[in-house]
């Protein structure tokens, strides 16, 4: 078996899907992107593909992920990372057929029969938060997530400290004690904020304060941590094991958030969950992505023992004109009860992807995030 040939889609609302083709006739799909840089992460893609896999055995893939990540000398980073990612998922889809097993069973077996998944409500400047998780949890959601803040200065005044501790009191009044909240502050927000919102929320029991910082400024997890009891969580902008390293030893994080289209994919998603355990660290993977990122997630959930929650991006703000379910066959293969999905059982990725559709739906997406300004005309976090 050799891999013969790839195609790559860009489809809405803001997602690129590789299709690897063997010998054998043997497909495998990956979703490698960055949110907003996909003509970039497109070109990384062909330029690895072309350099090191066509014509090979897709089946080391062990070896096919350090060729990638070793043999050029500048390495790491979103572009590369979310480049090998999406090859990864796609070449252990193929083996997953090959075998005629989930990947999860190739990777040591099920932890679990089912995975808890979690709801994103409110938008990226949140509101109508508490209407919104109402419903959610009407629907069956145990788990929400929603944006602290809006755009935020580095030192802001109390009534900007005030609107957010009432958003997240409200959603608290609307679901009840039973009904966990996660709170991502999106790295809006700057460290003496940070420590102030921490503080504030802790009477509304968040389950985790997300992104409290940016990940450039790490250092500073430990010193917010000092002011909460609030699990923090952090991770979806760090792309390997190294850059999870130095979070690990300083003892400041209880979630971690790799993304496995972002960070190297399942091969190295899967090395960082191991690394968080032996730290006492739950894993919580990120995606607001497609249904390929999702799948592939989900594999390391099924084997990772200290899997806490799966994100997923169903009815997601992003979501405009296509959601996640849009681009597969079944769609049954995510259908969410009492806040849970099971483990898929089909080979592979467990996914069918609905190729017709994709190519009818492939194009040239044109989504970046927005730019958001202060009041004085400066660059805010998004």
């Amino acid at each position: 078996m050799r891999i013969v040939d790839y195609e790559l889609y860009e489809v809405p609302p803001r997602w690129l899907f590789l299709r690897l083709e063997t010998s054998d006739g043997t497909v495998g799909w990956g979703e490698p992107v960055v949110e907003g840089r996909a003509h970039t992460v497109r070109a990384a893609v062909e330029e690895l593909l072309d350099t090191y896999l066509l014509g090979k055995d897709p089946s080391p893939i062990e070896d096919h992920w350090q060729t990638m990540y070793r043999g050029g000398f500048y390495r790491g980073g979103p572009v590369l990372m979310s480049a090998i990612a999406g090859i990864d998922q796609a070449l252990w889809d193929i083996k997953g057929k090959q075998f005629g097993a989930p990947v999860y069973e190739l990777l040591g077996g099920a932890a679990r029969n089912r995975v808890r998944v979690y709801q994103w409500v409110g938008g990226d400047r949140p509101e109508g938060v508490a209407e919104a998780a109402a419903e959610k949890v009407d629907e069956g959601f145990t788990a929400l997530k929603m944006n602290a803040t809006a755009e935020m200065r580095r030192v802001d005044n109390p009534a900007a400290v005030d609107d957010a501790v009432a958003r997240i009191a409200a959603v608290r009044e609307a679901v009840g004690p039973e009904v966990d909240i996660g709170v991502d502050f999106h790295g809006r927000v700057s460290k003496s904020m940070a420590k102030r919102l921490a503080k504030a929320l802790e009477p509304h029991d968040p389950f985790f304060i997300e992104e409290p910082v940016l990940p450039e400024h790490n250092d500073a997890l430990p010193e917010i941590a000092c002011h909460t009891t609030t699990p923090i969580a952090t991770g979806e902008r760090m792309f390997s094991r190294w850059d999870f390293k130095e979070v690990f030893e300083s003892g400041a994080v209880d979630v971690i958030q790799p993304d496995v289209s972002h960070a190297g994919g399942i091969t190295e998603v899967k090395k960082i969950a191991d690394m968080a355990e032996a730290y006492d660290v739950a894993m919580a993977p990120h995606c607001p992505l497609g249904p390929i990122a999702l799948a592939s997630c989900i594999q390391v959930d099924a084997c990772s023992p200290n899997t806490l929650i799966q994100e997923q991006s169903l009815d997601i703000h992003y979501n405009e004109g296509s959601d996640v379910l849009d681009y597969l066959a079944d769609p049954s293969v995510f259908e969410y009860n009492e806040g849970y999905v099971d483990l898929p059982d089909g080979p592979g990725l467990g996914i069918e992807i609905d190729e017709q559709h994709v190519r009818a739906k492939s194009g040239d997406v044109d989504w970046h995030n927005p730019v958001w300004r202060h009041e004085d005309g400066s660059v805010a976090e998004w």
